[in-house]
């Protein structure tokens, strides 16, 4: 404590200097943490339909973040949120073209019609871990397929396989509850 105030008392302009310098790494990391939280947060309660868990993810995809850049762009912080839930989902695994082309079969059409926000969120839970984080980020957060294929590290046609097998998830789960509710009026 000593040394430091005899620093302070020799060059009191380079610590004001070191304290702005310390200041605004402090507010752009700031930037940077409320720039992207929203969107994390978003995606990790998607990705596990629970809070507490979505904030685990948040903190550690930051954490993470920050760990690798004082001050990461956002391609660092998807790619730390990306790491974060391959370590808590099987992400990224491939499924049989069969199950593909058999639930195809089996989706009705739910086209032009009213879906209920609720009976979305409760039909994007019944996904699979990667097809529901494809679908999160290609049709909720609007990444390409190729940048979707950049950021998990698999082959874009797997990308658009599985976003293909999501959306048929997706409306047979739809159909169900539409029907559920028909039977319930």
């Amino acid at each position: 404590m000593l040394e430091f105030e005899a620093i302070i008392n020799r060059d009191p302009v380079r610590i004001v200097a070191f304290r702005q310098a310390t200041l605004r790494a402090a507010d752009a990391q700031r930037d940077v943490y409320d720039s992207h939280r929203h969107r994390v947060f978003a995606l990790a309660f998607y990705m596990t339909g629970n809070e507490l868990e979505a904030e685990e993810i948040l903190t550690a995809t930051f954490v993470q973040a920050f760990r690798a850049e004082k001050v990461p762009q956002a391609e660092h912080v998807d790619a730390a949120l990306i790491e974060e839930l391959r370590h808590r989902f099987p992400i990224g695994e491939n499924e049989p073209a069969a199950r593909i082309n058999r639930e195809l079969s089996l989706a009705s059409d739910l086209s032009g019609q009213n879906v209920r926000r609720t009976d979305l969120e409760e039909a994007i839970q019944t996904l699979p871990a990667t097809e529901r984080l494809l679908f999160l980020l290609r049709d909720v957060e609007g990444y390409s397929p190729a940048a979707i294929s950049q950021l998990l590290r698999i082959p874009e046609s797997q990308v658009q396989r599985s976003l293909f097998s999501a959306r048929i998830r997706l409306r047979q789960a739809l159909a169900a509850a539409k029907a559920d509710r028909r039977e319930a009026a």
